[in-house]
């Protein structure tokens, strides 16, 4: 099993680097078209600057999603999504301070952001993997 494992840890690094990127990148894109809507959705949490914001989470999700897909510097736009993730749920799904009948899909939400920022604090700690930017990089170094 580990042979298996190793000689196809190169495109399973590269399949888990796309599913893991895919939200962002969606969600991202998805903003562009909707942007008003979420400056109002920011402001709505009592946030400074809400147009900055969802500005400068559009360029998060779609460029650090797009560094995890391809693996460049991969460890750094993980680490930075793992961190807006993290933030997003404790601001935009508080499930503890809603309405009953919103506290089951908050905590749904709530709990879906933390095992994103798990998964991109492993590719935080153990690198893009086969397949990637960064591979070819530090093949190249050596």
């Amino acid at each position: 099993m580990n042979a298996i494992c190793k000689s196809s840890s190169g495109p399973l690094a590269l399949v888990a680097r796309i599913l893991l990127a895919a939200i962002f990148i969606s969600a991202g894109l998805s903003k562009l078209t909707g942007f008003d809507g979420i400056v109002g959705y920011i402001a709505s949490k009592g946030l400074p600057l809400p147009a900055v914001l969802a500005a400068l989470t559009i360029a998060l999700e779609v460029l650090g999603g797009i560094a995890v897909v391809i693996g460049y510097k991969a460890r750094v736009a993980g680490f930075l999504l793992a961190g807006f993730s993290v933030v997003a749920a404790f601001i935009f799904h508080n499930f503890w301070a809603v309405p009953a009948d919103q506290a089951y899909i908050q905590n749904i939400m709530f709990m879906k952001n933390l095992s994103m920022a798990g998964g991109l604090l492993l590719l935080t700690v153990f690198g893009a993997g086969g397949f990637s930017v960064d591979a070819k990089n530090k093949a190249n170094e050596s």
